[in-house]
């Protein structure tokens, strides 16, 4: 019960951190994902659920909101220059595999921040 319990927190974490949105449609969201695991009678569920919206009543702020999204641009802006570090090495080394490698690693890390400012 306790690992249902940390893995549906882990999963709303996650989820809605990827999320721009604000503190009232977080706790809309949990509310209707409480409901629906009241509907199937999964206990473990709903007392995660009710621990993420108590949490959320409490601590949900929207300038915390903006602060992880933010954090989460700068984090994969810091992983593009990373990845470009490497993909410029790779290129010196004149490694073919290895300049296949990061130039997809490259593309993966700007891909996760085109999908960071859409949201």
């Amino acid at each position: 019960m306790k690992i249902a319990v940390a893995m549906t927190l882990l999963s709303l974490v996650t989820g809605l951190a990827h999320a721009q949105e604000s503190c009232a449609s977080k706790e809309a969201d949990i509310r209707r994902q409480l409901e629906h695991a009241r509907e199937q009678g999964n206990a473990g569920r709903i007392d995660g659920l009710e621990t993420a919206l108590s949490k959320v009543r409490a601590h949900c702020t929207e300038e915390g909101l903006q602060a992880e999204r933010q954090e989460e641009i700068d984090e994969a802006r810091e992983e593009i220059s990373e990845r470009e570090a490497d993909l410029h090495e790779a290129l010196r080394d004149g490694d073919p595999e290895k300049i296949e490698t990061r130039e997809r690693k490259l593309a993966e890390a700007r891909e996760e921040l085109r999908e960071i400012l859409e949201d």
